[in-house]
């Protein structure tokens, strides 16, 4: 995939992380976000860098593109084999010292989403941008005991910003 481009301004920030077990550190994480559909119910682009600084463990620097279903089904289909489009992929291109990659969320995914799971479009965002950024920074949840940490540290983030637990019922 061609490195998607930062159409917006970048804004820097820093923040004060814990990382699992490491003590406390500051991470440096700046994001560029775009919009390559209505903004509409999505979140302003400086409370998407807010949901990426609190998300941070390392420093990073990420693009967040916000697209249409079709661009949503051209990537998914393009890197992961799946003809649909999908709530959220993550693209990390430098495991380096300053970890960046993209953030792609599908916006109408993103909003029936929300919709089916009675949240607002902006709860459904944070939840998403979140689980983005910890895939970005080494997380996942193919097996159980790791799907449970993942859990954990989202739940934990989501909670600074504000937002309840995503998996209570």
């Amino acid at each position: 995939m061609t490195r998607v481009q930062a159409a917006a301004r970048r804004a820097p920030g820093s923040r004060r992380a814990s990382g699992a077990g490491d003590g406390v550190r500051t991470a440096n994480a700046t994001a560029s976000v775009q919009y390559a559909v209505a903004r509409t119910g999505l979140p302003a682009a400086t409370t998407v860098r807010r949901y990426v600084r609190a998300a941070a463990l390392r420093d990073l620097a990420v693009t967040v593109r916000f697209v249409g279903a079709r661009e949503g089904r051209t990537l998914n289909a393009r890197f992961r084999g799946k003809d649909h489009a999908t709530n959220v992929l993550t693209f990390v291109y430098d495991d380096g010292h300053r970890l960046t990659g993209d953030l792609v969320l599908c916006a109408p995914v993103l909003r029936r989403e929300a919709r089916a799971q009675g949240k607002t479009v902006i709860a459904h965002c944070a939840h998403l941008l979140v689980h983005g950024m910890l895939h970005l920074q080494g997380y996942d949840h193919e097996r159980n005991a790791d799907a449970q940490r993942m859990e954990r540290r989202e739940v934990e983030v989501l909670a600074t910003l504000g937002y309840p637990d995503p998996y209570s019922t």
